[in-house]
This record gives structure tokens, sequence and C-alpha cells, in this order.
């Protein structure tokens, strides 16, 4: 078996592990054999209810999102030779929740739309994530220098939350609550009908990292290094950053603004394998993360307080302690073979 091979079956079985505790437990306890019945052989009921029109789309969701977010954060923290990097650091994620912002926010113009209102909400949050790619895109082709273009996309991140502020200190009292909500994150906000406009783009963007995890481990070596070997390191810089902002922008719009889970789960996975080479470790990412935000989706649903925690707030107990280690440990992760 090749290199990292059992690793990837484990986060395999973590992932078929948590989709089906998340299809059985919650605040309604269903059985496996429930579960079963439901999924395969048609059953009805109340459980059958709550498994497929509440709990299969939230399952679906959260697996996608964790994935798609895992495989955005190690396609930037590889582009950008940064640890830190995450699918928000060029600013994609700040620019889909000011689309979302606007038209939350801005009920009295939105609101008489002839849509509705969770495809204005899509539309707005993919709309922002757009525009600030383009913009991107065209600052790339003008300075062709990761760095530079990290701070700009720090810089847009910048103004996309001031922005936000502006926009709440005008808001009224109930969009304000609603907006609010929205920015803590939720893999339950997606129904069974609006399940493949989430699915169908992910796994396309899951699908073009994939097919990056070569180029990629050229460019670790730097971009000097990877033309030498014949990468076009623009091109692999570009597609990276397109999908990313695919996966970012549709992510954002249909579960908020999730925190953490892109930047911290490619360093688990690294130091699970104890290498950085992207033809495993791509994978094992999408893996590990469908897996952890399944995790972080039991934790939210199935609290000891009696209440649902924020879903950024569990994400984020998972994410800090990840970048404390990345800060402190000193390593050359870039390195690591």
């Amino acid at each position: 078996m090749p290199k990292g091979g059992w690793w990837l079956m484990l986060f395999a079985v973590l992932v078929v592990v948590g989709i089906a505790a998340g299809l059985a437990w919650g605040s309604v306890k269903v059985p496996l054999t429930g579960v079963w019945e439901a999924l395969f052989l048609g059953g009805s009921g109340t459980a059958g209810t709550i498994v497929v029109q509440v709990r299969l789309p939230e399952v679906i969701t959260a697996a996608a999102a964790g994935a798609g977010l895992a495989a955005a954060g190690l396609l930037m923290q590889t582009v950008f030779h940064n640890p830190l990097a995450g699918p928000g650091v060029l600013g994609i994620t700040g620019g889909a929740s000011l689309g979302v912002a606007v038209v939350m926010l801005a009920q009295p113009v939105w609101g008489l739309l002839p849509l509705a209102q969770d495809l204005v909400y899509t539309v707005a949050a993919l709309t922002g994530a757009v525009a600030v790619l383009l913009l991107i895109v065209y600052a790339d082709r003008r300075v062709g220098d990761g760095v530079t273009l990290l701070v700009l996309g720090l810089m847009i991140g910048y103004l996309c939350t001031a922005l936000l502020s502006v926009l709440q200190a005008g808001s009224e009292a109930q969009a304000l609550k609603g907006f609010v909500l929205w920015g803590m994150g939720t893999f339950a906000g997606v129904g069974l009908a609006r399940t493949p406009w989430l699915a169908i783009p992910v796994l396309l963007g899951l699908v073009a990292a994939i097919g990056l995890a070569k180029p990629l481990n050229a460019m670790l070596l730097g971009e000097e290094q990877a033309r030498a070997m014949g990468v076009d390191a623009a091109r692999v810089r570009n597609m990276a950053i397109w999908t990313t902002g695919l996966l970012g922008g549709t992510i954002t719009a249909f579960c908020g603004p999730v925190a953490f889970l892109g930047l911290a789960v490619p360093h688990v996975a690294r130091a699970f394998l104890h290498s950085a080479d992207h033809r495993v470790l791509m994978p094992a990412s999408i893996l590990l993360g469908a897996a952890l935000a399944l995790g972080c989706d039991l934790v939210v649903r199935t609290a000891w307080t009696g209440v649902m925690l924020p879903l950024n707030a569990v994400t984020s107990l998972l994410g800090i302690p990840v970048v404390l280690w990345v800060l402190l440990s000193g390593r050359s992760w870039t390195r690591r073979r």
C-alpha cells in the first residue's frame, strides 16, 4: 500500500462513522436500523422524516463544507507558502459575507425582488466572492507576486469587515439579529431541495483541487524552481485561486463564514501523514475535513448545554490550538516529506 494509504482508509472510515452518527444522533435519537429503513427501504413516520428531511441534508452539507474548506486551505497554504493561509485569506469569504449583508441588512431595497429569499442570499454571496476573486486575479496579472497578493487579500478582507460594520450600524434590530445568527455559521440551513446547489459546485472544486496535486508538489520548491521543472506557476496559482473562490464562495453562501476548518485541517493531516506530497495530502485533507466537520456538527446538535452551540465556537476550539502549534513549533512545514 502506498505511503499514507492506511491513514486515508482511516479517515474514510471516520467519514462513514460521522455520517452514521449524524443521521442517528440528535435531540431525537434514531436507531441505525431506523436510519437504514428511512434511507433505503422507504421508511416513513416521524423517524423517517427526521432522517431524510432534516438530518440527511445537514450531514451532506457538513461533509461537503468540511472537505471543500480543507482543500481550499491546503491550496492557499501551498501557493502562498504561508502556513496561516486559509480560504478567507484572499478576502473571498469577506466578499461573500458582504454580499449577504447587503441583502439581509437592506431589506427595503431587496425585499421588492420577486425571488425566494434563500436564492437571493446565495446569489449575493457568490456575487461578492466572485467580485473579490476578479479583483485578485487582475492584481495577480499586474504584480505576479504571491506575497503582495496575500497582503492585498488581507486588505480586501479588512475593507469588507469595515463595510459590514457600517451596514450593521444602520440596520434594523431584526435584520441585524438574522445576520449575526448567519455569521455564526451553521450546517443546518440547507434543505434537501437546495443540497445539490451546494454539493455540485463543491464536488467540481474538489476534483480541480485533486487535479492540481502534482504541480502543487513542484510549487513547494518555489515558483522559480517550479518553472525550471516545466510547471506553469502562474497558471497553477490562478487555478488554485479560482478553485478556492468556487469552494469558499459557495460554502459561505450556504453555511456562513465557517472559521478555522480550512486553516487547521491541512496541518492536522500533515501531522498524521508526515508528508507534504499533495497526491496523498490533498485527499487526506479532504477526508479529514469532512470527518471533522461532521464531528463539529454532532457537537453542535448534541451539546450538553441544552441549546445549540454556535458552529464557529466549536470550530474555533478546534482551530485555535492548531494555529498556536504552527506558530510555536517553528517547523519548516512546506518541506516536510
